[in-house]
């Protein structure tokens, strides 16, 4: 799931925002860059970025709507839609999708990777912590628990929660939804790390070259490399926090030679999902090609990011999106045949389609409610499950009650779901993103480099049609 908030031209203190720091086209640090007023925009960035909290409301609704489809409509409905699309994935590939697009734009509009970590790290912790705790009290009263292999080896789990990097290790999070947050991560490293050495102009060849890796090696690529036992996943974990701590420590610092290390530190993040896929219930993701496929998904929102800021041309864009699509959908017909052709087929096709038709309004007025639930989306992929899952407890064998009742609780959960998400992200999130603003001050305000590695990203001027193409980048 994206964790990006795009929508209105307030700073990110405010109830929408990408990051601290203040948001593209408006005025202040960082306002700069490819996320700035260009050709095809309104000039106004709520009107240019308000596409993307609407889609990312409706992810997260489609997510919401998943977990809740066996109660409402009973197991055998449900299943019967997730025989034709799986809704859960349809909304994790939008949120990737949106991902892809709005990181690198809050990469360059920042210009410094201190911004973009600092502001990264204030963005999606509170809430996810905050998220934590409220799981940790539920247990705590006897009104939850957790799944027996945190238990059995709490100091992994703990290891691992701190990185974010719970399903490439084959643990469950303490919440399902967070195995999403793994892959989130993965491609914040991988991304900042292709800043650094100014390779994040090719992500066209990224998004196909990992689509292609996936289905060309397949199964051939090795599961469960690094952390096949408990013992390896203990190393392993600790090995990752203190590689994501000097990742970050490094970019903080503002050295040059220090964030060029820890660039190609992020970069090596790549052999994480490609060679640590786990086949297990604790893992989302079975293998490590399927991990290939989500990172791919992601540098193909990018892929768009990139053509409609001139960056990239319309042929090499469309060829990357239909290697990324094509090649999800025919490595698992070829190493899942069956019927998850069918749904991988479908489920592909609607994320596109529901994209595409986004991108195609972008310029239009997006409705306050959708721009609304966009502002709440992270908070809301996070606890829905949790409120869910009292919900449950407290009215039993829901699933088998008469259809008028299990209506009448779907929507309670829905307002009280929709209720604690907007708690959450006025008390927890805005808060941690005004926290971040005042360290980024202090980093800024103490001696040393004021930046980490500085990029020039605006759009070359458009001199001669031959000189801009020699300047867009594959």
């Amino acid at each position: 799931m994206t964790v990006e908030t795009a929508a209105s031209g307030r700073s990110p203190g405010s109830t929408t925002g990408p990051a601290p720091g203040t948001h593209p086209g408006s005025s202040g640090p960082g306002s700069s860059g490819p996320g700035s007023p260009g050709p095809d925009s309104p000039g106004s960035a709520g009107a240019r970025l308000g596409w993307l909290d609407a889609l990312r409301g409706f992810a997260a609704l489609t997510v919401v709507w998943f977990h809740l489809s066996p109660v409402v409509l009973g197991p055998e409905r449900h299943l019967r839609i997730h025989h034709h699309i799986d809704l859960g994935k349809y909304g994790v590939l939008l949120f990737f999708l949106v991902s892809g697009y709005v990181i690198p734009m809050s990469l360059e509009r920042h210009g410094s990777l201190r911004r973009f970590w600092v502001g990264r790290l204030f963005r999606v912790y509170p809430a996810y912590l905050a998220t934590i705790a409220v799981t940790g009290v539920l247990v705590v009263a006897g009104l939850g628990g957790l799944r027996a292999s945190l238990r059995a080896d709490p100091v992994t789990a703990v290891l691992a929660h701190a990185t974010m990097l719970m399903d490439p290790l084959g643990l469950r999070g303490t919440v399902r939804v967070f195995w999403t947050l793994s892959y989130e991560m993965i491609f914040y490293l991988v991304v900042a790390g292709l800043f650094a050495w100014r390779l994040h102009r090719h992500s066209g060849w990224w998004a196909a070259g990992l689509a292609a890796v996936a289905l060309m090696a397949g199964p051939r690529l090795p599961d469960g490399l690094f952390a096949a036992d408990p013992g390896g996943r203990r190393i392993t974990a600790a090995v990752l926090l203190v590689l994501v701590a000097g990742v970050v420590a490094a970019c903080l610092s503002g050295r040059r030679r220090l964030t060029l290390a820890a660039g190609t530190a992020g970069i090596c993040f790549l052999a994480l999902p490609a060679l640590d896929g786990h086949p297990s219930a604790d893992s989302t993701v079975a293998a490590s090609w399927q991990g290939l496929l989500l990172l791919a998904v992601m540098f193909a929102g990018t892929v768009v990011f990139r053509a409609q800021h001139g960056q990239l041309g319309r042929w090499p864009a469309a060829s990357a999106l239909a290697a990324v699509g094509g090649g999800t959908v025919a490595a698992h017909a070829v190493y899942l045949p069956g019927r998850s052709t069918e749904v991988w087929l479908t489920t592909v096709a609607a994320v596109a389609a529901t994209f595409a038709v986004a991108y195609a309004l972008r310029r239009r007025a997006v409705p306050r409610i959708f721009a609304w639930l966009g502002t709440i989306s992270y908070s809301l992929y996070l606890l829905h499950v949790v409120v869910l899952g009292q919900v449950v407890r407290f009215v039993p064998d829901l699933a088998h009650r008469p259809a008028p009742q299990r209506c009448l609780v779907g929507a309670v959960f829905l307002l009280l779901a929709l209720g604690v998400a907007a708690v959450s992200q006025r008390v927890v999130e805005r808060p941690g993103q005004a926290l971040g603003r005042r360290l980024l001050r202090a980093l800024e305000g103490a001696p040393g480099p004021p930046r980490s590695v500085p990029f020039t990203t605006e759009r070359a001027a458009p001199r001669t049609r031959r000189r801009q193409d020699t300047r867009r980048s594959v």
